[in-house]
């Protein structure tokens, strides 16, 4: 992941970088400490705006509920992590498709090539999903049969 790539998912996920260079690695941190609770829907509204339930796929609904009344303000690692995954996809469905539009589509749409399944669904359960929708996506770049 470029540094570029690192500052645009940080952005979706409201991660200020501290310093001038902001790597994956920096990126990475940040994931681990927990991100803010606010970066979950401030992601779900830009990629699912009238889907409230893609927020409880990243974390449970009484446990958002409950961070969300409360001073206990950030994600566990876990719940990061599906979130980052979630904003990398994002931000590569947005450069292949090149419209916001186009790649909730792409993300919200069942495809064959996921036997069916809906990419965001897929992100979500397991990094080896993310990375079946990555591979997907790069082949729809690439030219590739998608």
């Amino acid at each position: 992941m470029s540094e570029v790539q690192a500052r645009s998912i940080a952005a979706l996920l409201g991660v200020k970088p501290k310093t001038p260079i902001f790597s994956s690695l920096d990126l990475a941190n940040e994931v681990g400490r927990g991100l803010s609770v606010d970066a979950v829907d401030r992601l779900c509204s830009v990629i699912a705006p009238a889907e409230p339930a893609l927020r409880y796929r990243i974390v449970a609904k009484a446990t958002l509920a409950r961070r969300q009344k409360t001073a206990e303000q950030r994600l566990s690692r876990d719940e990061s992590d599906r979130l980052a995954r979630l904003a990398r996809l994002w931000a590569f469905a947005l450069n292949v498709w090149g419209s916001e539009a186009a790649a909730r589509r792409f993300l919200a749409e069942p495809h064959p090539l996921l036997r069916g399944r809906v990419p965001r669904e897929v992100a979500t359960e397991t990094e080896v999903g993310a990375r079946a929708v990555e591979e997907l996506l790069g082949r729809l770049k690439y030219g590739s049969a998608a």
